[in-house]
């Protein structure tokens, strides 16, 4: 469903990711650990077209997407929920969710979205600035789902968020991916999480991938060590 071949990105001179190679299957959930620093974000950030590619293939679904701005992966079935969430904190629930829908050219808020995060429909003419940590983090997944994607990028979704919302947030994406058949790639560092929600778990160091183990098989001592300061 995404396949990475051989991606190098850089800023200016600076190389920061070194020839990754990932593929991620149909209905697969792919956890990317690894310290700050170590290139999580940044290949996020060039999987979805806002850092440029120095060289390598990104492609979805057969599609290449590497020479396209971002707005033409999203409407390809890519979708990006970035660190900090990023929602739009004066517009309310509704608005920001329906923001998703003019890739998709829906109108309305489709039920199922609701039925994911109950508590987005009960807050649905609230501010989003007005919403709690983890509140906001399941408005900008909701937001993200409006463009009915094939592929979900999660960018440190528990960053800032209580250990009891986690555990919500593990079942709710492992409920999407069984109802919506798609694949999520989440960069974390909390490996309880991980483990929770992951059919493998890939560990970059340095901006190279040096671990990648399927989730009956880590050794949670191992990449503990690569998440460790």
């Amino acid at each position: 469903m995404l396949a990475i071949s051989n991606l190098h990105v850089a800023y200016g001179q600076s190389e920061v990711l070194h020839g990754l190679n990932v593929s991620v299957a149909p209905n697969e959930i792919v956890a990317i650990m690894g310290r700050n620093g170590m290139g999580k974000t940044t290949l996020m950030k060039s999987l979805m077209g806002i850092v440029p590619t120095k060289s390598g293939s990104v492609s979805m679904d057969g599609a290449e997407l590497s020479a396209l701005p971002s707005y033409e992966r999203v409407a390809k079935g890519l979708a990006y929920v970035p660190q900090g969430r990023m929602i739009f904190s004066n517009m309310t629930v509704k608005e920001n969710i329906e923001t998703g829908l003019v890739v998709s050219g829906g109108s309305e808020v489709p039920e199922d979205i609701y039925e994911l995060f109950p508590v987005l429909l009960e807050m649905k003419g609230r501010r989003g600035g007005n919403l709690s940590g983890g509140q906001q983090q399941q408005l900008a997944i909701a937001r993200a789902l409006a463009t009915k994607p094939k592929v979900l990028l999660l960018d440190e979704p528990t960053e800032g968020i209580q250990p009891s919302i986690i555990k919500d947030m593990a079942r709710t994406l492992k409920r999407i991916r069984d109802e919506r058949g798609l694949s999520i790639v989440v960069s974390e560092q909390v490996l309880s999480f991980a483990l929770d929600i992951a059919d493998r778990v890939l560990v970059i160091e340095n901006g190279e991938i040096v671990r990648d183990d399927p989730r009956d098989s880590v050794d949670a001592a191992q990449v503990s060590k690569f998440l460790s300061v």
